[in-house]
């Protein structure tokens, strides 16, 4: 039977993190990494394996030359592995961005940056990677620098892994993303917002948009944290709760907003691509203010279909493109 391309990248992948995990234990996405790691470098780094599997591991890594492979490919076969491992072992935190979400903000990137030759990306809970990988991927006729910042280890090593499987110029960070961050302001910041409370209060009460009497969400931070480590005039995508505006914390958040930027656009996506209609989000499109940076006459609204319907995606698009055209 034919395999596809990606299916041989998932089927190494998974086959040697096997390999990996049985004889040196820890989690199925520990494994992935280190697997991913010695694929880059031609080699097995891992010095507690026995001659024995360090042996049938080079015998496999040699069956793929990943130079023969797309470099969107090679991200599905290396995403799809971390997904199936993801799905084996669920933990709340390990969430991966679905590639038809990851579709929508290359295809908004792509168009609104269509001038730019150059961009310096952030993500400030870049996860897996799969998100950022996505939109590189489309970018890739641009001059292109990324920074991508997760709390969590197994997550951050996941998406060092791929950056350096895909040849992306990427710098990872693996640290809290609201705390003080030493990065250079970003042409573009891209998240799927992390959403709930953020434990920290005493660091909270640093930012504008912190709740008067309670918890902070995380997700109002995340927003105001990415203005302040973005340059004037960037573009903001933020993957949001369908409810972000209408909490009772909302007013914090919409005064900053309206005070340090501008609303661009709010595509509300199809609930189909959730489990439910409580967890159904949108894609918030935020610019910063500068020089010759005005309100879009006016804002992009968008309800889109489900993206198996092609006509009726297709009509979406097309709207989207005609109030570029007109607003840029």
């Amino acid at each position: 039977m034919n395999t596809t391309n990606v299916e041989q990248i998932f089927e190494l992948i998974t086959s040697t993190a096997k390999i990996i995990q049985d004889e040196l234990g820890g989690t199925e996405l520990e494994a992935i990494a280190e697997t991913g790691e010695n694929l880059f470098q031609g080699d097995v780094l891992q010095d507690e394996l026995s001659e024995i599997t360090v042996k049938k591991l080079k015998k496999s890594y040699q069956e793929i030359n990943l130079d023969q492979y797309s470099k969107e490919d090679i991200r599905k076969g290396w995403q799809l592995a971390i997904l199936k491992a993801m799905r084996a072992h669920v933990q709340p935190n390990h969430q991966m961005t679905p590639d038809a979400i990851g579709f929508m903000f290359a295809y908004l990137l792509e168009k609104f940056t269509a001038k730019q030759e150059a961009l310096s990306i952030l993500d400030p809970a870049v996860g897996t990677g799969n998100l950022l990988f996505s939109v590189m991927n489309v970018l890739h006729g641009k001059q292109l620098s990324a920074t991508g910042i997760e709390v969590d280890e197994t997550l951050v090593k996941l998406a060092y892994s791929g950056a350096n499987l895909l040849g992306m110029p990427v710098h990872f960070l693996h640290q809290d993303s609201l705390q003080p961050l030493f990065i250079d302001p970003a042409d573009i910041v891209i998240c799927d917002l992390p959403i709930g409370y953020y434990p920290d209060n005493d660091r909270a009460k640093d930012f504008k948009v912190k709740a008067k009497d309670s918890m902070s969400y995380a997700h109002h931070l995340f927003i105001e944290q990415s203005f302040t480590y973005s340059k004037d005039g960037s573009y903001h995508f933020f993957l949001v709760p369908n409810d972000l505006f209408t909490t009772s914390e909302a007013p914090a958040l919409n005064e900053f907003i309206h005070e340090h930027g501008y609303i661009q656009g709010l595509i509300q996506l199809p609930e189909s691509m959730f489990k439910s209609k409580q967890s159904a989000k949108s894609i918030l499109i935020l610019q910063k203010t500068g020089e010759g940076v005005k309100a879009p006459k006016q804002v992009l609204l968008v309800n889109m279909p489900k993206l198996s319907d092609k006509n009726a995606t297709a009509a979406m698009l097309n709207k989207i493109d005609n109030w570029i055209k007109a607003e840029k």
